[in-house]
């Protein structure tokens, strides 16, 4: 593999792994993948085995059920979330990946602040979920960016 010299002494090697504000990333698309796979099986695994108290904690008194059937379904979105967190830690992500994955993240948002703030059903813990989100969202841009481009035919 040929390394071509930029005209700052940098080979395109260097200079493809430059950070955005002149700094290194440290971060490769592998490692970006395997922590965006991260919030899917720590907060997945949270509503599989605790489903409970992710409803007392995450929903507003008026909206609490409380019940065996809350549950089940906590439980069932728990299981997806560890499901997704698994294909997320072992695929192989590409640039295009990251990038359908970062569009795909876009309505979440959408939905943590309509129903934390114009219909309130969940409270201020939903904001775990926002954090979690904004996070795979980063790890989606830093992950593209360090993506190699595809061969052109």
């Amino acid at each position: 593999m040929a390394v071509q010299m930029s005209n700052h002494g940098k080979s395109s090697v260097e200079a493809a792994t430059q950070a955005p504000l002149g700094g290194y990333s440290h971060v490769t698309p592998l490692l970006a993948q395997r922590l965006i796979a991260v919030p899917f099986l720590v907060l997945g695994a949270w509503c599989l085995f605790f489903p409970g108290m992710v409803e007392r904690l995450g929903f507003r008194p008026e909206y609490l059920h409380a019940s065996t059937s809350t549950a089940i379904l906590i439980g069932c979105f728990g299981s997806q979330a560890i499901l997704s967190g698994l294909f997320a830690f072992f695929s192989r992500f590409t640039r295009t990946t990251f990038l359908v994955y970062g569009i795909a993240l876009l309505p979440f948002f959408w939905f943590n602040y309509w129903f934390v703030f114009v219909v309130p059903v969940f409270n201020e813990w939903m904001l775990i979920d926002f954090a979690a989100n904004f996070a795979m969202l980063a790890l989606c841009v830093i992950g593209y960016r360090a993506s190699p481009r595809a061969a052109t035919a």
